[in-house]
């Protein structure tokens, strides 16, 4: 296959524009001798005569013709190509691999997203779900650039493979029965509750957080039940079965049957983080995601 040389392509387009080699050198800052040089050059790798006399000047050969139209389709194909990789540099193009614990899916990366494809539409994101053990293994091997888990869950600060970014602390509320005593309590502390049965998550942190809350607030919760997930574990709630703190994240007060109440007077959070690989942070499109994740976190605070 032959070989083409860009650089001298180029000085081919500047003579075919200019018309004379003396005209091309100066475009090109060159001189009319180091012109003549590479054309004559790009011939001998082409195979083909690019010039020919006119009288004192010289004119571009059929060949050459020809030669320049497959070349403009190079050269747009190269222009392209540095816009591409001037947008990749700003961070306004590539991809970001997110890895997400389940409520945060919906309430922070999903709104992050809709951010990013008004201001960078270009920047394309992938979300895996994963609670935070396999996020951080994710993040750890490479599969994912960023892992949103809970503080709790997540290595520790000095971890010298991860840079943690906090984002939200998001409070926990009590999902009661509707027409639960305390449902239309004017103030509902989490002490009120010790007598109740509890409904517990069946998998990831959720029973630590919630027997750690508890115990915080001067008592052991009896758990009754457990589920996996919230739509289970308000779906008992609801049948009144049982009680059970939820993350103001999960947007429990929208399901039937269930009165969500916030407590007083502090009402215990989860600490909601977004871990990078350290020294990614700085990188651009990171920036951009992590700017968005901030945004979104922000607003619901």
């Amino acid at each position: 296959m032959t070989e083409w040389d860009i650089r001298k392509l180029r000085i081919l387009r500047t003579l075919r524009d200019r018309g004379t080699v003396t005209a091309t050198a100066e475009a090109l800052l060159m001189t009319p001798s180091a012109v003549s040089q590479q054309l004559s050059g790009l011939a001998r790798q082409l195979g083909v005569e690019l010039l020919e006399a006119q009288g004192r000047r010289v004119r571009l050969t059929d060949a050459a013709h020809l030669v320049l139209r497959h070349a403009e389709a190079v050269f747009a194909e190269l222009e392209r190509a540095d816009a591409e990789l001037a947008g990749y540099l700003r961070g306004e193009v590539g991809e970001v691999r997110v890895g997400a614990f389940s409520t945060a899916v919906p309430a922070l990366v999903v709104p992050a997203v809709r951010w990013l494809r008004e201001t960078r539409p270009a920047l394309e994101v992938r979300v895996r779900e994963a609670e935070a053990a396999e996020a951080y293994a994710l993040l750890s091997a490479g599969e994912v650039d960023l892992a949103l888990s809970l503080a709790a869950r997540a290595p520790t600060a000095r971890d010298p493979r991860f840079t943690r970014v906090p984002l939200l602390a998001d409070p926990l509320d009590v999902a009661l029965p509707e027409g639960h005593p305390l449902a239309a309590a004017p103030e509902l502390r989490l002490a009120d509750l010790a007598e109740e049965r509890w409904i517990f998550g069946g998998s990831g942190p959720w029973s630590e957080i919630t027997t750690a809350a508890c115990e915080a607030a001067g008592f052991v919760p009896e758990p009754a039940h457990s589920a996996s997930g919230w739509t289970a574990i308000l779906a008992m709630v609801g049948a009144g079965m049982g009680v059970a703190l939820v993350p103001r994240m999960a947007g429990a007060s929208r399901t039937p049957g269930v009165t969500v109440r916030g407590l007083t007077p502090d009402p215990p959070r989860r600490h909601v983080i977004a871990a990078v690989r350290r020294g990614a942070e700085s990188t651009p499109a990171l920036a951009h995601v992590l700017t968005a994740l901030r945004e979104t976190a922000g607003a619901r605070q």
